[in-house]
């Protein structure tokens, strides 16, 4: 760690948000000794939406669900494809 870390006056200031945006932290913060951590339990958040879709498509997604034995909407999810 070569850089000493500033004070920054409140923490709901952007003062902190600024600095760390223009500065990197490996100058500040030894990360050699750092350890990945995995949190696989961690579920996106989501937000809900308004989606109009043909009548017969509707059905016959809650059909698939129906036979799938899941949630129409959370079929509609698993045939969405995943976007970073």
């Amino acid at each position: 760690m070569s850089k000493q870390i500033p004070k920054f006056k409140d923490e709901d200031e952007d003062e902190e948000r600024d600095f760390w945006s223009k500065n990197d932290s490996s100058e500040f913060l030894d990360w050699s000794g750092a350890e990945r951590v995995l949190s696989p339990n961690l579920k996106p958040s989501t937000k809900a939406i308004s989606l109009r879709l043909p009548e017969s498509l509707l059905d016959a997604l809650r059909q698939l669900a129906n036979e799938r034995d899941v949630p129409y909407q959370s079929l509609i999810k698993i045939f969405l494809p995943n976007v970073p």
